[in-house]
């Protein structure tokens, strides 16, 4: 009886986050209440907010639901590559390919969540366990390929991965391409400049100014 319940409680909790971004595309993030949500999904407003306390709850759970589809989505090319490059590549492509079915939810909803006090902006404290849960992945792709740099920069290189990966976020919500086609080119045109700059970062001439990078980095983030 206690596992039929848990199930029950999950497929309430999945009905309300499913009910929920719905409206949002459809009426839009400002003008949806959690009453609305709540009469959409067949349940009371308290049994709502059992599950989650406020509309910024329900995104971090989008946001989560989103990071765990692409976390399956990697599998394939994280445990058969070894190179760098197609390791970038493949991550990079399937965190395109898990948003894409979110394409117009994403552009009506993108002005809240670049709001920079905003819980639901990506830098939040709120978003942290979706982030780092994202900077895990560039993590394994560094650490499971055949990348010969700095040991310090390396430890810097997931978090850097991860802003790069923001970058094409930033490009795909402005994506008006069919199939958000132009977002594609851009991951497979980019991939291996990144590449390059990576691994140059070990020769002479370079290391300098990596040493200097790594230092700015955790200067800023102290």
């Amino acid at each position: 009886m206690t596992e039929t319940k848990a199930v029950k409680s999950e497929q309430t909790r999945r009905l309300i986050v499913e009910t929920a971004l719905r409206l949002f595309r459809e009426r839009g993030y400002e003008a949806t209440t959690m009453r609305a949500i709540a009469k959409e999904a067949g349940v009371s407003v308290g049994n709502a907010y059992y599950y989650f306390g406020s509309k910024e709850e329900l995104i971090q759970a989008y946001y989560d639901e989103l990071q765990e589809e692409h976390v399956a989505a990697c599998r394939a090319v994280l445990d058969t590559e070894t190179e760098f490059a197609a390791r970038l590549h493949g991550v990079l492509k399937a965190r395109v390919d898990t948003m894409v079915p979110y394409h117009e939810f994403a552009g009506k909803f993108f002005k809240f969540a670049a709001e920079p006090t905003s819980p639901l902006n990506p830098f939040s404290a709120e978003s942290g366990p979706a982030r780092q849960s994202a900077v895990a992945i560039y993590r394994e792709v560094v650490d499971g390929s055949d990348l010969k740099i700095d040991k310090e920069f390396r430890a810097e290189l997931p978090e850097l991965l991860w802003l790069y990966s923001m970058g094409i976020v930033l490009y795909w919500v402005h994506d008006s391409s069919p199939g958000c086609r132009k977002t594609y080119l851009l991951v497979e045109r980019t991939v291996p400049l990144v590449n390059r700059m990576v691994s140059m970062s070990r020769m002479p001439g370079f290391k300098s100014v990596t040493r200097e990078l790594v230092g700015i980095i955790r200067e800023v983030r102290a």
